[in-house]
């Protein structure tokens, strides 16, 4: 990040020429036979933001994928779970409860592999089983020693199945699976929700040494289903920080730096906000310009801050991760060349980030 800051500073600080000035008129990025690289520069305007602007009535994206899953789920015991067996006018088979004791402590501890005891029975293989297919096979067994047994059973402590919650929440830790079917967003829940510094935009899960990343800020903003997935046993949720989540504010600004997108939001006006503002000794507000990293080249966004409409479109552009924000100087050169120089270094930086994230991943 220093270095990235230290580059651009000492680039943009070669590019200065006293007593010149930008031409704003339509044609002063070609003012000599410069060829320009490849870029798309754009003016701000209400028109290109209404562009930009993701859809104010998103549609909802169904999951049925995961909607079968939870209609269908059934628990299946595993080694360390305790069951409980209650049979109907037999209290000697039902373990009492006693006033104080835990209801872990009153049932059959399932051994390793899969086994439980049970009175007049003996070991009952319950491992991997459902609790109607354990009620099914004990009571068939039972019925060679009571006429028509009526019994139930119950997972007194669920202790064979987790997922591991980590990174940005707020009691990060292993979760039991129980008999209620556990989704991504109930997991994040269950540790506490996701803290200030959370990016929710790419929640991993791991699973059989596969990660699938997940925007979970879609579910909840745009109602996008298809971001959420029944987790099983194993299964490793981690919430990442927002350190990649923000933008790089630089040139005539009183405190250059990056600027953290909050929740994954941040638009223009806030961005030169939390940097404190303009220079007002060297910055020319006039010239106010966004690198974005488009799919075909570099798209650069024009804002002249001295407009009428200035602020409604500053608060209006929204903000992507990674985005460049550069405040013009008073006495800097044609801006066809200063892009010539700077244009470049962001763009390595930008392949450099997409490399570490697949690194990550």
């Amino acid at each position: 990040m220093k270095f990235f800051l230290l580059t651009l500073a000492i680039l943009v600080g070669g590019c200065a020429a006293p007593g010149q000035h930008l031409n704003t008129k339509s044609s002063w990025l070609y003012e000599d036979d410069y060829t320009p690289p490849d870029f798309q520069l754009k003016r701000l305007s209400p028109a290109l933001i209404n562009t930009l602007r993701a859809p104010a009535n998103p549609t909802t994206i169904p999951n049925r994928e995961l909607q079968q899953a939870v209609s269908s789920y059934q628990y299946r015991v595993g080694p360390k779970d305790v069951l409980t067996f209650t049979v109907w006018d037999h209290p000697e088979l039902t373990i009492p409860a006693g006033e104080f004791r835990a209801p872990e402590s009153q049932g059959h501890l399932v051994s390793a592999d899969g086994n439980i005891f049970f009175p007049y029975i003996g070991q009952v293989s319950v491992g991997a089983r459902t609790l109607p297919e354990i009620r099914d096979i004990v009571s068939a067994r039972l019925s060679k020693y009571i006429q028509n047994p009526q019994l139930d059973v119950r997972v007194a402590s669920f202790r064979s199945k987790h997922i591991n919650v980590a990174g940005q929440v707020t009691t990060p830790g292993f979760f039991a699976i129980t008999d209620i079917p556990m989704t991504l967003v109930e997991a994040i829940n269950f540790a506490g929700g996701a803290t200030e510094t959370a990016s929710l935009q790419n929640v991993r899960v791991s699973r059989n040494g596969k990660n699938l990343t997940l925007n979970v800020q879609a579910l909840f903003e745009q109602g996008d289903l298809s971001q959420n997935v029944l987790l099983q046993d194993q299964d490793i949720v981690y919430v990442p920080d927002n350190s990649v989540y923000s933008v790089h504010v630089l040139g005539s600004i009183s405190e250059p730096g990056v600027v953290p997108m909050s929740s994954g939001r941040l638009n223009l006006a806030e961005s030169i906000t939390h940097s404190g503002g303009f220079d007002n000794d060297e910055a020319d507000p006039n010239r106010v310009f966004v690198f974005r990293n488009g799919d075909s080249g570099a798209d650069i966004y024009w804002l002249d801050a001295g407009s009428p409409d200035a602020m409604l479109l500053a608060t209006q552009f929204a903000m992507q991760p990674q985005d460049v924000v550069f405040v013009a100087s008073t006495g800097l050169a044609r801006w066809n060349r200063v892009i010539s120089q700077i244009l470049p270094t962001i763009q390595s930086l930008w392949q450099t980030q997409s490399l570490i994230d697949r690194v990550k991943d």
